[in-house]
């Protein structure tokens, strides 16, 4: 996608047009205050300013969205479409983001703090993505026949159905914002489920657009609801007993809570949740190729990023080589205002995170771990949330910055010399979301690959996905798999019909 305007340019029409006003929830195709009358102010990371004030939707408008939901779920408009026309939707939709990508692109920059011409490569390209893949699974997503044996001996017909779950709840983090909304709403809606999104209370703003936009693309009122709010708007929205399935990422924690909250009706829930994931270094390792992807891995998004590599296993005979060059890398990058088209590094989202993140750096330093690069805030960036990219040498297996997730520009790194305690050490982990693993040796690779216990593992490359392919963890990780078929079956419900034809 051609860039089209200045970002600073862009920045200023957007914070233009939403001063002085309050941005409304997206319920039941209007956008209205909360009921309490309550507004919150979202904020740029990059400068600690205010951006806008968004309604602060709370229980009440949980239960009027789930109310526009449930009856655009009922309504023959949406329940009786046919699936070429659901695609379609998903088509105009993905038409639209396309259209709208500098928006979008700045919007996220503005609210999240990363780079926008980043946003616009990975989060906009990703989600237009997402949704065109999904809107191929309409008219391709059905039941089957199936050759049964009744004991009886009687002829029987069995088929069964895929029909949508009901009303989805989704509850998407700040560090991807549009990706995380695209990722629950493209398979929801594709299998013909109506939605409410809660946004984190950060990063509301381009949820709310992508909300107009699905209106713009001919989507029936009540369909995507977007509901803005804070802890006690997320609790409603599982707790609801109008809510057939809930959708989450985010913390580990949360996700526990979820489980609790989803019982008074047992609704279906699928968790995709935090990460500690290994970058594992073998001797053959092309170093400059996995000095630059680990790099990315740790430092991309600032860190913010379930599956950051954050553990480096690198094999002994080459760990100093290696942490030189990943250390180049992280010198290399240009810290700044996300707006600013030379810009690499953005700030982290709160003043909140940056605490966490110093807070961890701070028990390395007193765990022993040496700080090689990075562990502070860089002093010309003014008022903004920044954190140097990190690098803690000689970290040990107990350290806590190498056992809990740290949300953050921080890399551990640690050196292996047997195989078998390396494998030991990768998986011990109350997390299993995804590995790294960098070797020349063809069945090196696959070996390694089958003894990480993760949901996704790279052999040479790292942080790659796509809407084909599934994507989930093991352990603690979380519940189900987002992307392809299997994104479709969270949003399902399977009905077995028997026929006697005797």
């Amino acid at each position: 996608m051609a860039l089209v305007e200045n970002a600073y340019d862009v920045a200023q029409r957007l914070t233009r047009d939403m001063a002085g006003k309050v941005q409304g929830l997206l319920i039941d195709g209007q956008r209205v205050p909360a009921l309490s009358g309550e507004s919150f102010a979202t904020i740029n990371p990059a400068t600690g300013e205010e951006i806008a004030q968004v309604a602060r939707g709370g229980a009440a408008d949980i239960d009027r969205a789930v109310a526009a939901a449930r009856r655009a779920f009922e309504n023959p408009a949406w329940r009786r479409m046919n699936a070429n026309d659901r695609s379609l939707l998903l088509y105009r939709l993905a038409d639209l983001i396309e259209q709208h990508a500098d928006e979008l692109a700045v919007l996220e920059c503005l609210d999240n703090g990363k780079p926008w011409l980043f946003t616009k490569a990975v989060e906009i390209e990703g989600s237009i993505k997402t949704f065109r893949y999904f809107a191929g699974w309409p008219t391709k997503f059905g039941g089957e026949t199936l050759p049964v044996s009744p004991r009886s001996g009687a002829r029987i017909l069995n088929y069964t159905t895929r029909e949508p779950v009901g009303v989805a709840g989704l509850i998407v983090p700040w560090n991807y914002p549009m990706s995380m909304a695209a990722w629950k709403i493209a398979p929801a809606v594709a299998a013909g489920c109506c939605v409410i999104l809660k946004p984190a209370e950060q990063t509301p703003l381009t949820a709310l657009r992508l909300g107009e936009l699905a209106l713009e693309a001919g989507f029936p009122a009540g369909v995507i609801n977007v509901v803005p709010g804070f802890g006690e708007a997320g609790a409603a929205l599982v707790e609801h007993p109008g809510v057939d399935k809930v959708a989450f990422t985010g913390s580990t924690a949360v996700g526990k809570a979820i489980v609790r909250g989803s019982a008074g009706n047992l609704k279906k829930v699928s968790l995709e949740l935090g990460g500690k994931s290994p970058q594992i270094v073998m001797a053959d390792a092309d170093l400059d190729a996995a000095a630059a992807s680990i790099a990315a891995g740790i430092f991309f998004n600032q860190g913010q990023t379930c599956t950051a590599g954050s553990r480096l296993y690198a094999h002994a005979s080459v760990a100093d080589e290696l942490l030189e060059r990943i250390a180049a890398h992280a010198a290399a990058q240009k810290i700044g205002n996300g707006l600013d088209d030379a810009t690499t590094f953005g700030p982290l989202i709160s003043q909140e995170q940056w605490d966490v993140v110093n807070g961890y750096v701070n028990i390395g330093r007193e765990e022993g771990a040496q700080v090689l690069a990075g562990g502070r805030r860089p002093a010309e960036q003014g008022k903004g949330f920044f954190f140097e990219p990190t690098i803690l040498a000689s970290a040990g297996p107990d350290m806590r910055v190498v056992r809990e997730e740290i949300f953050g520009p921080v890399l551990s790194a640690l050196t292996w010399t047997d195989p078998e305690e390396l494998v030991r050490q990768a998986n011990d982990s109350e997390f299993g979301l995804s590995a790294g693993i960098w070797t020349n040796d063809i069945k090196t690779a696959h070996r390694m690959a089958e003894a990480v216990k993760a949901g996704t593992v790279w052999i040479n490359c790292f942080n790659m996905v796509d809407p084909a392919s599934p994507f989930g963890g093991f352990k603690q990780s979380g519940w189900g798999r987002e992307h392809g078929r299997a994104a479709m079956e969270l949003y399902s419900e399977t009905k077995s019909v028997w026929v006697n034809l005797s």
